[in-house]
């Protein structure tokens, strides 16, 4: 796949730098691209750059992030915008869930978190992508198959060797798919689609953890769990807690 184009918003010198030099944005398909230091500069980086990703803080001067995202939206609907910020304030974080931003980060950034962030904006890109897309080509039929019968089949057990018996190919090359086409592992694609579905059923039923895990095609819930908060740093239960606590508030 064609490496992700990156802009970097933020005031402080430092933390951009951070960026550049503590991340190994080539092993996760991605070039940064720009720099910005205020939000009238980002909005000018984002019309010339056209990046995919925008990596933003809110407390930048002239124009806040949150804002300089809501005017961009309109210009760029695709671009996919992460916050990194200091504010862990719920009303932040609503108003990022508003503008769809793909996730919200808290300073001081733990990079091996930055990395799964950005390997699962690449699924959102992807699917995002096949969503939209005309007639694919052959190889994206094959993925796009492949991506749809998981989503269709996440209750069960599906694995690489299902995946070719159902498809009739060798399982190294499904694996080489996912890496070639969307960025990722089979397995690291497989478990973020899981982890969405266990989200929306969090947040939009009342089933028992146990429940959701099984939908998500977890059978052992202790598993899911510890997946779950591998994945969102809290468990299942705080995170539904959580929402519940913060929709109270509005």
């Amino acid at each position: 796949m064609k490496k992700l184009r990156v802009l970097l918003v933020d005031d402080e010198i430092m933390i951009r730098e951070g960026f550049k030099r503590l991340f190994d944005w080539e092993a996760h398909d991605c070039q940064v691209v720009g720099e910005a230091a205020d939000g009238m500069e980002a909005l000018a980086q984002i019309d010339t750059l056209r990046p995919d990703i925008v990596i933003m803080d809110i407390n930048i001067p002239i124009m806040n992030g949150l804002k300089v995202i809501q005017l961009s939206r309109m210009k760029h609907p695709d671009t996919a915008f992460v916050i990194v910020s200091g504010y862990d304030d719920f009303s932040y974080c609503r108003e990022a869930l508003r503008l769809q931003i793909t996730d919200y980060i808290l300073k001081p950034v733990n990079y091996e978190e930055f990395g799964t962030c950005i390997d699962n904006l690449k699924i959102s890109l992807f699917e995002q992508r096949v969503s939209s897309a005309a007639e694919p080509e052959e190889q994206e039929r094959t993925i796009t198959g492949i991506t749809r019968y998981l989503q269709a089949h996440l209750a069960e057990e599906v694995s690489l060797s299902v995946l070719a018996e159902e498809f009739h190919l060798n399982p190294q090359y499904i694996s080489q798919l996912f890496k070639n086409e969307i960025g990722v592992g089979f397995l690291a694609y497989l478990t973020n689609i899981r982890m969405e579905k266990a989200k929306k059923l969090l947040l939009s039923t009342s089933l028992s953890i146990a429940e959701v895990a099984e939908q998500a095609g977890y059978g052992d819930y202790r598993v899911f769990t510890k997946v779950f908060k591998k994945a969102e740093g809290v468990t299942p239960s705080q995170y539904r807690r959580d929402f519940l606590e913060g929709s109270a508030d509005v």
